[in-house]
């Protein structure tokens, strides 16, 4: 009862909002590193794999590199902590039960997001990291399984339509909730909204395309169609003015970046 009640606590505390704004900034900086790495994809001088593994491997190449990392780390680890404090005590004002724990669901399926991030951060950051990502494998691991191509044509749906619930935020501006008012007014306030607004469409477009590699995958019964984001962003540039659409998406990736960094300023939560 008293370990509850204390993080109970901690889930009110300005501590805490100290702690998101932390990770927050963490989270914008991975994401201007994967816009980065996606528009060096589109001019093809690519080097590292236009990913947050990828983000993250680059970072560690920059002067104090392996400093910067552990710093990314410790910031998504900070944001799954907030989420999980959220799952187990927020929304309590969510009269309706059905919306509420649908809420504090989404909350524990972004804490496994932030904790994927920050436990690729620690394996770089220790030179553990595996080097190629295993999407691959893993597809093929469910493949294996009985209805595999269901399940795997599930998994891709189900990404599939996360980046849509993004590009939905995003166009109907829904993240507005996530500023403050001071962050929403003014010149400033009009600059943060309209990044929100690209940042959310060009995330959720990019999300979709990796979902869609795995239905294709689940379709032809081929594991090695599915893969992550840098596989999803290299099929950008088969289609016609690919090179342009893959640094509109890289700007727009870049856009969310910045979005997190005016979400740390004017946090609302």
């Amino acid at each position: 009862m008293n370990a509850s009640n204390t993080a109970e606590q901690v889930h009110e505390s300005d501590w805490l909002d100290h702690a998101i704004r932390a990770g927050l900034v963490a989270y914008g900086v991975v994401h201007l590193l994967v816009a980065w790495l996606a528009i060096q994809l589109a001019l093809g001088e690519k080097e590292d794999q236009a990913s947050n593994s990828g983000a993250l491997h680059y970072l560690s190449q920059q002067p104090l590199g392996g400093f910067l990392v552990w710093a990314v780390a410790i910031g998504m680890f900070l944001l799954v902590l907030w989420r999980l404090l959220e799952f187990a005590f927020g929304y309590r004002d969510e009269s309706d039960d059905a919306k509420r724990w649908r809420k504090r669901a989404t909350s524990l399926g972004k804490a496994v997001i932030y904790g994927a991030i920050g436990w690729s951060a620690v394996q770089t950051a220790t030179g553990s990291g595996g080097g190629k990502g295993g999407t691959d494998s893993t597809t093929a691991k469910l493949m294996q399984l009985p209805a595999g191509p269901w399940i795997v044509g599930a998994v891709g749906l189900a990404i599939m339509g996360y980046g849509g619930s993004l590009v939905y935020r995003g166009w109907t501006e829904k993240f507005r909730e996530h500023l403050d008012a001071q962050g929403q007014s003014g010149q400033d306030g009009s600059a943060y909204v309209m990044a929100g607004k690209v940042g959310y469409i060009a995330k959720g477009i990019a999300i979709a395309l990796v979902g869609g590699l795995f239905v294709y995958a689940a379709l032809t019964h081929d594991a090695q169609k599915s893969g992550g984001l840098d596989q999803a962003l290299q099929k950008v540039l088969e289609v016609p003015f690919g090179q342009v659409l893959l640094i509109a998406i890289g700007l727009g990736i870049g856009c969310y970046g910045v979005f997190c960094f005016a979400r740390a300023k004017h946090l609302s939560r």
